[in-house]
């Protein structure tokens, strides 16, 4: 697995690179926005941690970039940014995951594995899957147990976000602009109206529950723990 790492702190630059090849990770280091967009762009990678307050071209652009061209390597935010807004502003902008600073490594390489498990899946796969629930993308179909389900268009998008991105926390600001495009407005009741709905069509008939809302935060789809 090959990792890039865009880090302008030389201190926690090395750290990360000398952590993550101990770990079995081919590690490229780039020390400002410029080279990390850079190699970014020109080579490939299976994920990209990369710090968001860089001296010349900043994460959010290199970000943009590399989603306005096509690429669907995972990218985990690393930043001294730990607001809400900023976190929202990350995942709209399609990041992975986001880990604030200071961090303990263990928790990073475990957020790292936990990313390329999930990539070992294509974003364009046909079929996605958690538990006994599936979903045909080509056909806009859903099946748990078995048994089909049958959920409109909107349904249908809302539950592929969650799918496939399982076990994150999505907000409801990032669940609007995904599924409705449309701003995000605090007095509206839309997503959590549609999340009741598709609660009663894939997780109230059967066991366990998939759908779980985190308080104050937004919703995320993951196995419950054993």
């Amino acid at each position: 697995m090959r990792l890039l790492v865009v880090e302008d702190e030389h201190k926690t630059g090395d750290y990360l690179q000398k952590g993550l090849s101990e770990a079995g990770f081919q590690v490229a280091l780039a020390r400002s926005g410029l080279d990390g967009h850079h190699l970014a762009m020109t080579e490939e990678f299976d994920l990209i941690v990369l710090d968001v307050m860089l001296p010349d071209v900043d994460g959010w652009r290199i970000l943009a970039s590399i989603k306005d061209a096509g690429k669907t390597t995972p990218v985990l935010f690393l930043t001294a940014r730990d607001s809400i807004e900023d976190r929202v502003k990350g995942l709209e902008l399609g990041a992975d995951d986001y880990l604030v600073k200071p961090f303990a490594f263990a928790e990073l390489l475990a957020r790292v594995r936990t990313l390329l498990r999930r990539g070992a899946v294509s974003p364009s796969s046909d079929t996605l899957a958690l538990g006994d629930l599936e979903l045909d993308i080509a056909k806009r179909r859903a099946v748990r147990a078995g048994q089909r389900i049958t959920l409109t268009n909107k349904e249908f998008a809302l539950l592929e976000l969650l799918v496939r991105r399982q076990g994150e926390v999505l907000p409801r600001s990032l669940i609007a602009s995904q599924v409705w495009d449309m701003n995000f407005d605090s007095d509206t009741n839309v997503i959590d109206v549609a999340i009741r709905r598709l609660r009663a069509k894939i997780d109230d008939p059967f066991e366990p529950k998939l759908i779980q809302t985190v308080r104050g935060m937004g919703y995320k789809l993951e196995l419950p723990d054993a």
